[in-house]
């Protein structure tokens, strides 16, 4: 049974789009809480440089000293980032301008200039060949196990023991580094330990993949979860299923329409963050808009409030106490001003006697509590 799964060509695919998804997504919750998810992308570039240096070195395409060189190209660019940063000379955002370029040409010139009979193909590196992950791979227990599912594997597991054996240190330094500090936790060690984490996934990811979609996963899960929640367990959880939920619907409608498999992936992350923007219960911009629309009801509706009781039992009642009124002298729409008199008659404020609008006694009570603060 084992055999027959890891045989399968679809199921190999889809696994691996899911391990980098969950694996990628985990880490990517703690960078988008510290605003640095964007660390990512120069990561995913700078380390074509330390693959490169590796194989001159070595000879070595691929193994331990391929990950742990190509994960330390990362951190250096983290680190040369930082303190181009820290000299004020320019802004943080520069300064990953600065620095992955800088480190992704290097690596290409290298390319140029020791392996000119190597083709890079620019798809293989944006979007990876995940459609071809089964064809690598090695006998593990007696089963041949493609070598990015094995090597995803293994990341995703240690990924994980990672955060839940510092899950209180994270939770601490990501949202108050200075009394993570103060009480001994080394907030600033532990963020270089989810950068170093983040650059060994890019480097197992990264031919299966590519850097396109490792990004997606690492930034769009973690962002859409912190739209539908605020506990960090849960967008953590939530980003892990989201990321794995892209994976298998990309994979599906790359099949029908016959276009790029990774490419499809990191564009329903994209869906599920623009359905999470649009729909998410209380920070969506539905939810955003009803509320918008609620206060504005409320606003008229204190504003009537505010009206009739200025010309409550005074001899031009008969003329400002009624919707025509609303209309003329407030200068609000027909629709506008039937719907704050119904708001205002549900809330229990005013009511309608002899053709005339009207305060009951709540009105009165709401009027004087306006006009008290007014004073």
């Amino acid at each position: 049974m084992t055999a027959v799964f890891f045989g399968s060509i679809e199921a190999m695919i889809l696994l691996t789009g899911v391990l980098v998804g969950v694996s990628a997504a985990l880490l990517g919750t703690f960078l988008v809480l510290r605003g640095t998810a964007m660390l990512t992308d120069a990561i995913s570039h700078s380390i074509v440089l330390g693959i490169v240096v590796v194989w001159l070195l070595t000879g070595q395409t691929s193994g331990p000293a391929q990950v742990l060189g190509a994960a330390a190209t990362g951190v250096v660019t983290v680190l040369l980032s930082e303190a181009l940063a820290r000299s004020r000379l320019v802004k943080m955002d520069a300064a990953i301008g600065l620095v992955f370029p800088a480190m992704f040409a290097a690596g290409v010139l290298l390319i140029g200039l020791n392996a000119r009979n190597v083709h890079v193909d620019v798809d293989s590196v944006l979007l990876g060949e995940i459609g071809f992950v089964w064809l690598h791979t090695v006998t593990v227990g007696g089963v041949a196990v493609p070598v990015a599912v094995a090597t995803l594997g293994v990341v995703g597991v240690v990924n994980l023991a990672f955060v839940l054996a510092f899950w209180k240190e994270l939770k601490l330094a990501t949202f108050d580094p200075g009394l993570a500090a103060a009480l001994g936790f080394a907030p600033g060690l532990l963020h270089y330990g989810v950068l170093t984490l983040t650059s060994v996934t890019a480097v197992a990811a990264f031919d299966a993949v590519g850097a396109v979609l490792f990004i997606a996963f690492v930034v769009v899960p973690p962002a859409t979860a912190f739209l539908l929640t605020r506990r960090l367990w849960l967008m953590a959880v939530l980003a892990m299923a989201l990321a794995a939920a892209a994976a298998a619907a990309g994979y599906a409608l790359a099949v029908v329409w016959d276009v790029s498999i990774g490419g499809m992936m990191a564009v329903m992350t994209g869906v599920w963050f623009a359905l999470a923007l649009l729909l998410a219960p209380g920070r969506g911009l539905m939810a955003q808009a009803l509320r918008a629309r609620g206060e504005l009801r409320d606003h008229d509706c204190r504003v009537l409030v505010a009206h009739l009781h200025t010309h409550q039992g005074r001899p031009e009642m008969a003329e400002e106490n009624t919707l025509q009124a609303l209309i003329e002298h407030l200068r609000w729409p027909e629709p506008r001003a039937r719907a704050a008199i119904l708001r205002a008659h549900e809330r229990g404020l005013v009511e309608r006697r002899d053709g005339l609008l009207s305060l009951r006694p709540k009105g009165l009570a709401e009027a004087d509590a306006i006009f008290g603060r007014l004073r």
